[in-house]
């Protein structure tokens, strides 16, 4: 009986941990990521991000991405722009603006990730458009998507119908190794 049960034991840890490897776990380069926003005479950028991306481009089903921005990194070039920006997002109450996907599909040359966008307590449905240049150990996603700011009730004066949202975040496949695991076999009784 043992005979048998070690190596089907073996057979199960390997292929539990293929299965685990499939999907790689993107970590983002710290400070080479932008998040910009634009539309009418608003733009900049927005300097904090933090995001868990498990991504496989060959099964982009499987995939799953979640992101933060720190509402209070905001940058627009002018600090008294910053204070309306953060004043109209009410950054001490809601200090950050998510996003979760539900779904990552293929879509032509590129791919999109459906989702909930959370901002100042709103949560409403966005399709992130994004592209993935593939560099081995290395890569860069790169999406945009519309944000219409009355339907997160940003309504400050000069606020715009609609903003831009533009992303480019290179990425690293993190170091992976594994324990060796050495399972004693008997051979006999």
């Amino acid at each position: 009986m043992k005979k048998i049960m070690y190596p089907l034991i073996m057979l199960f840890i390997i292929s539990i941990s293929a299965f685990a490897l499939a999907i790689t776990n993107w970590k983002i380069k710290a400070d080479q990521y932008e998040v910009k926003f634009s539309g009418g005479r608003i733009h900049g950028v927005f300097e904090i991000l933090k995001a868990n991306i498990q991504f496989d481009k060959a099964d982009p089903e499987q995939s799953k991405i979640s992101a933060n921005i720190d509402v209070n990194s905001i940058a627009t070039g002018f600090f008294i722009k910053n204070d309306h920006a953060k004043d109209a997002l009410d950054a001490d109450k809601y200090p950050t603006i998510s996003f979760v996907s539900t779904a990552v599909t293929k879509s032509g040359n590129a791919y999109q990730a459906a989702g909930k966008l959370t901002m100042k307590g709103v949560t409403k449905p966005i399709n992130i458009h994004f592209t993935f240049d593939d560099k081995g150990n290395e890569g860069v996603f790169k999406g945009d998507f519309k944000v219409i700011p009355k339907d997160f009730n940003i309504t400050r004066n000069g606020t715009p119908d609609e903003l831009t949202i533009d992303l480019t975040v290179p990425v690293t496949k993190p170091d992976i190794s594994f324990p060796l695991i050495i399972i004693p076999v008997k051979t006999g009784r």
